[in-house]
C-alpha cells in the first residue's frame, strides 16, 4: 500500500478521539481538516472506525476532497461499505485509482457486484486488467494479494544499466526492497537487494551479485504458506510467478504482517465461534445472528453431556455428593484438553506439529497429563475425602481426575490433527469437539465408579 507522509508527533490515542468527539460538536472543522491530514491513513482508518455512525460521516464531509485513500484498505469490511457511500461515484473511481492493484481488489471485492463493475469500466484499461485478472483468484492465495507493479530486470544486465533503467522508468513502484532477475522466459532467476546495487560499480554483473534460487511464490499459494515462507527466510519480498513459472508480481513484507495479524485474528475468533471482522462494528441483530450457530452446536452438545449423565439418574438420587463433585472432573478435564489444543493448533500453523511427530507430541501429552493428574487427583481427593468425610468417594474422584486429564491431553493433541487430515480447520470445529469429548468422558468416568463402588 502507498503511505503517504504523516506527522510523526500525531499519536491516534482515546484523548485524541474524545478531542476529536469534541470539536465535531463544536463545527471546528479546521481541526478535524488539519488532523486528518496530519495521521497516517491507518490511524485514519481507526479513528473512523471508532466514531459513530453520525460523527464519521460528519468527518468524511469536512475532509471529503482530501480524504486520503490509503484509508480505505486499512479498515474493516462493515465501516468500509459505510464509507464507500458517502463518495460519489467519481470520486470512488479517483481515490481508487491512487491505491496498489491488491488494495483496489481488497476494495472492490466487498462492493455489491454492480458498483464493483461499474468501477471497473472507469479504471484505466491497464489497471482494469489487473483487477479483473486479481479478482479471479482465490481469496486466500497470493493473487490476491500481489502486487503487480515490481521491477525486473534482464539477467544480462549490469549495475550500470540497472541504474539507468531505474531513473528512466516511469513503472517503478513507490516502494520496492529487491529487483528480481529474469531470463528471456521471464522466468526469475536471482533476486538483488536494492541497498546491494546501490554501492555496486557500474560494471559489476547482475549475476556476479545476485541471489540464485530466490524463494518464489506460486500465484495459487495459500496466505498461511506465504506468511511461513517470509518467517522462515526472514525475506523482505518475494517474486510471485504463474503456472508457467514466469513472474507476474511481487508480495512485500508489509502485506505479509497483515496477512500474519489477520489469521491469528481469524483463528482467536474461530476458537470463540464468533465472525471475526467486522463483528464488532455488526448491528446487534447481525452480530446475535452470525453467533447463532456455534450457540445451536453448543446447545446440542451440552444436550449430549446431559443424557450420558441421565444414564446414572439413581445414583445421583441416591448420593447428592456426586452432582456436587462431577462438574469439578468435567471443568479440569476441559481446561487441560484445551491447553493442549491451543498448541497443537500453533503448532500445526507454524509447522511444528505433523504427522511424522505426532506420535512423540502424544506420548508427552500423556506424560504431562498424568502428572498434572496425580498432582489434582491427590488435591481433590484429599478435599472430598476431608469435606464429606468419605475417602472412598474422595479416591474415586482423585481417579476419574487421572484418567480424565490424561485422555484430554491426548484428545487435545490428536483432534486438530485429525481434522486437518480431512481438510477441516481445527480452528474452527476442534473447541467443540473437544469440550465435548471431556464433559462426557468426565462425567462417565467418574458416574460410572461412584454407582460401581458406592451404590
Amino acid at each position: 500500500m502507498k503511505k503517504k507522509n504523516s506527522n510523526p508527533s500525531i499519536v491516534l490515542n482515546s484523548d485524541l478521539i474524545s478531542k476529536v468527539i469534541s470539536e465535531l460538536s463544536n463545527e471546528n472543522f479546521s481541526f478535524i481538516l488539519t488532523l486528518i491530514n496530519d495521521l497516517h491513513p491507518a490511524d485514519t482508518a481507526d479513528l473512523l472506525e471508532t466514531l459513530n455512525s453520525d460523527d464519521r460521516k460528519k468527518v468524511i464531509n469536512i475532509v471529503k476532497e482530501n480524504f486520503p485513500s490509503e484509508t480505505l484498505p486499512s479498515m474493516n469490511v462493515p465501516i468500509l461499505l459505510d464509507v464507500i457511500e458517502e463518495f460519489d461515484f467519481n470520486h470512488l473511481v479517483r481515490m481508487l485509482s491512487e491505491l496498489d492493484t491488491d488494495d483496489i481488489a481488497y476494495v472492490l471485492e466487498i462492493c455489491e457486484e454492480s458498483l464493483r463493475k461499474e468501477v471497473l469500466k472507469s479504471l484505466p484499461k491497464e489497471i482494469q486488467k489487473l483487477i479483473k485478472k486479481a479478482l479471479t483468484y482465490d481469496e486466500d492465495s497470493a493473487g490476491r494479494i500481489m502486487q503487480t507493479d515490481y521491477v525486473s530486470i534482464p539477467v544480462s544486465w549490469n549495475i550500470g544499466q540497472v541504474l539507468d533503467y531505474l531513473r528512466m522508468s516511469r513503472r517503478i513502484p513507490d516502494e520496492f526492497y529487491a529487483l528480481f532477475a529474469v531470463d528471456s522466459r521471464h522466468i526469475p532467476v536471482g533476486t538483488v537487494p536494492l541497498h546491494l546495487a546501490m554501492r555496486k560499480k557500474r560494471e559489476v554483473k547482475i549475476t556476479d551479485i545476485m541471489t540464485t534460487r530466490p524463494k518464489i511464490v506460486n500465484v495459487n499459494d495459500k496466505r498461511e504458506d506465504i506468511g511461513f515462507l517470509f518467517d522462515q527466510y526472514e525475506l523482505t519480498s518475494a517474486p510471485v510467478v504463474d503456472a508457467r513459472g514466469r513472474l507476474i508480481g511481487m508480495i512485500t513484507v508489509d502485506d505479509v504482517v497483515d496477512l500474519i495479524r489477520q489469521k491469528a485474528d481469524e483463528d482467536m475468533y474461530k476458537l470463540g465461534g464468533v465472525t471475526g471482522e467486522g463483528d464488532l462494528y455488526l448491528a446487534a441483530f447481525k452480530t446475535a445472528r452470525s453467533r447463532f450457530g456455534w450457540l445451536a452446536i453448543n446447545l446440542i452438545t451440552a444436550i449430549l453431556a446431559s443424557i450420558s449423565i441421565a444414564f446414572f439418574e439413581t445414583a445421583l438420587d441416591k448420593l447428592v455428593s456426586l452432582a456436587i463433585l462431577m462438574p469439578i472432573v468435567a471443568s479440569m478435564g476441559g481446561n487441560a484438553g484445551t491447553q493442549t489444543l491451543t498448541v497443537a493448533v500453533r503448532a500445526m500453523a507454524t509447522r511444528e506439529l505433523t504427522s511424522s511427530n505426532s506420535l512423540r507430541v502424544f506420548g508427552k501429552e500423556i506424560l504431562v497429563g498424568a502428572y498434572n493428574g496425580i498432582f489434582f487427583a491427590l488435591l481433590i481427593g484429599l478435599v472430598t475425602g476431608l469435606w464429606f468425610q468419605d475417602y472412598l468417594l474422595g479416591s474415586i474422584i482423585a481417579f476419574a481426575m487421572l484418567f480424565n486429564l490424561i485422555l484430554a491431553g491426548t484428545f487435545g493433541a490428536a483432534i486438530p490433527l485429525i481434522l486437518s487430515y480431512f481438510k477441516i480447520d481445527p480452528a474452527v470445529a476442534a473447541t467443540v469437539i473437544l469440550t465435548t469429548i471431556t464433559d462426557i468422558l468426565g462425567f462417565v468416568i467418574f458416574l460410572a465408579l461412584a454407582n460401581y463402588l458406592l451404590i
